[in-house]
């Protein structure tokens, strides 16, 4: 059917082949999720019995429950080589089995329809997802709420009526979803685009926002009395460079305030500025009447500046974030949480379940993921030594104790003797991706810096010992940006696995430990290639290797990705 050209087809004909070819792909979806199902019924926990003398903390192939409460254990280590022939990561993969499997024994409504074709999978997958943390009973009184409503309501109407099913049954778990979400304050720093550009997600307490939103007004209006004709928002952009140097933020304010106040004819703050603030019920309206002009100072003049043209805009955002969610916003939920590049592999951890949410720990330091909290006198103790640090800052006339110098960065960059000659073209910057030449300057700006030795990444470098010394870190990471297992995501860092392809041996040959014998993986594929029966791993070059898995498939992972090699 509709297998003829389609520029031969009417209109009404190209519609209807259009929908015909949606509910075909949705038939291979939900068949696709019946082979995950089936593949993990294969894979029952007694495949990875307990051996003698092996502890169960040595990094061993585990049981594990995908999918929630009722759901049955399968074998941690099956989920890789499912992903690897799906072409996606193992956390994706262990996703994937997961929803299969909550679908088939949580929500068995739901999946009737899916496999009728009344339901589409990918939003069946959504509710799977949603309701991981359900207990069995919960989630069957969700699936019988929204079975019908699956294809019949949008996806954003249908996300409300799961989450008024999840809050009705287990009203516990919705106070301790709330309770959770309040603890996940941090900076998250997102993933460059194509031009250069970052963006910084902030949660933190209110006043916060508010001391570091003066600030950076403050600096954009200092930009502009020094001749910055920009944007408002252009020049706030700016100020979150120049806020990380306190030095240069005191001076530039200093010396911006001095020359508004030697201009003749300076304008006074406006009574406008101050009643727009406490119109708008700012938090922070006791500020008004405070004018120091010091870095950080909360006033009404600097966090109230607020147009029509700037409500407007907030309206506009409001209606993006507002919109209803379609088919192509399943893929954006396996897309990386910012800094997600640094996060422990969600299967490194006991216990864990693929569907969880894998962003509330953001350290990149093992070391620096717990803490403890602070008792009353402890608390006391920090504020008070808080307060007379702040107390120095503002009062000390000693010009050696202010100046403060920003910390301290590395940027690596990979571009030809072309573009270093001429200084047009394009480079390559670390964590950054492709940029001009030209942007070279913005990514540096005006602070001192430092160029380094070039690196020659074709020099082999070697070591008689097991332990990793950082020169051959560093060249690995350089090497090799993202992890070698197949289709890894995690990018490589200070902190990633680095495993010994040939495995070392105390009584072997010196130079074990060198940049050729070394591939980075994350904390989950160094345990599969480690622990796993049937994973085989080899290099074919100094930047390719060639893994087999189990079951005789064969993959190539270098520069390019991830290539499956097709058995002859």
């Amino acid at each position: 059917m509709f297998e003829e050209d389609l520029a031969a087809l009417s209109t009404a004909d190209l519609l209807e082949s259009a929908a015909w070819h949606r509910a075909l792909a949705n038939r291979a979806d939900a068949r696709l999720l019946e082979h995950a199902q089936l593949y993990a019924d294969r894979f029952h926990p007694d495949v990875c019995p307990v051996r003698p003398g092996r502890r169960t903390c040595d990094g061993r192939e585990r049981a594990v429950v995908l999918g929630g409460d009722g759901c049955p254990e399968i074998a941690e280590f099956a989920v890789a080589e499912f992903g690897a022939m799906l072409g996606v990561s193992p956390r994706v993969g262990a996703a994937f089995i997961g929803e299969a499997l909550a679908l088939r024994h949580r929500f068995p409504f739901t999946w009737a329809r899916v496999q009728a074709g009344e339901a589409t999978p990918w939003k069946a997958r959504r509710i799977a997802a949603d309701c991981s943390k359900l207990t069995l009973e919960a989630a069957r009184y969700v699936d019988k709420r929204v079975a019908p409503l699956v294809d019949s309501i949008t996806p954003y109407r249908l996300e409300k009526i799961v989450r008024a099913a999840k809050h009705h049954i287990d009203p516990g778990l919705a106070r301790a979803e709330a309770e959770t979400e309040a603890r996940e304050r941090g900076v998250f720093v997102g993933h460059s685009d194509a031009h250069g550009t970052k963006t910084v997600f902030i949660k933190t307490p209110s006043g916060a926002v508010i001391r570091h939103d003066a600030t950076i007004a403050d600096i954009a209006e200092a930009l502009k009395t020094f001749g910055d004709t920009r944007p408002l928002q252009h020049r706030r952009a700016d100020a979150v460079g120049i806020i990380a140097d306190p030095r240069y933020t005191e001076e530039l304010l200093a010396q911006a305030r001095n020359h508004r106040l030697s201009q003749p004819n300076a304008a006074a703050p406006t009574p406008a500025a101050t009643d727009t603030h406490a119109a708008t019920g700012h938090p922070d309206t006791t500020a008004a009447n405070d004018t120091t002009d010091r870095p950080g100072t909360t006033r009404a003049q600097a966090t109230a500046r607020r147009t029509d043209t700037d409500a407007d805009a907030d309206d506009d955002l409001l209606s993006d974030w507002a919109s209803e969610p379609g088919p192509d916003t399943e893929a954006d939920r396996h897309a990386p949480h910012p800094s997600s590049s640094d996060l422990p592999d969600p299967l490194d951890h006991p216990g864990s379940v693929a569907t969880e949410p894998f962003y509330l720990d953001v350290s990149s330091d093992p070391a620096d993921s717990g803490g403890e909290p602070l008792n009353p006198a402890a608390h006391r103790a920090l504020h008070a030594r808080l307060a007379q640090i702040k107390h120095q800052a503002h009062t000390t006339t000693d010009g050696a104790s202010l100046r403060l110098r920003p910390g301290k960065t590395e940027i690596y960059v990979h571009l030809t003797d072309h573009t270093l000659a001429t200084g047009t073209g394009i480079l390559r910057a670390e964590s950054l991706g492709p940029l001009l030449a030209s942007q070279l300057t913005e990514l540096v700006g005006h602070s001192p810096y430092v160029v380094k030795p070039v690196i020659d990444l074709n020099d082999g470098v070697s070591v008689h010992a097991y332990e990793i010394p950082e020169r051959i870190r560093e060249r690995v990471k350089l090497a090799n940006p993202v992890e070698l297992f197949p289709f890894g995501t995690r990018e490589t860092n200070r902190t990633i696995d680095l495993d010994h392809i040939q495995p070392y041996d105390p009584l072997g040959p010196p130079d074990q430990t060198s940049t050729q014998n070394l591939a980075p993986l994350s904390r989950f594929g160094h345990r599969v290639k480690t622990h796993a029966r049937g994973w085989n791993v080899r290099r074919i070059d100094h930047k390719t290797l060639e893994w087999s898995t189990p079951h005789g498939f064969i993959f190539e992972v270098g520069p390019n990705g991830t290539h499956r090699v097709q058995h002859e």
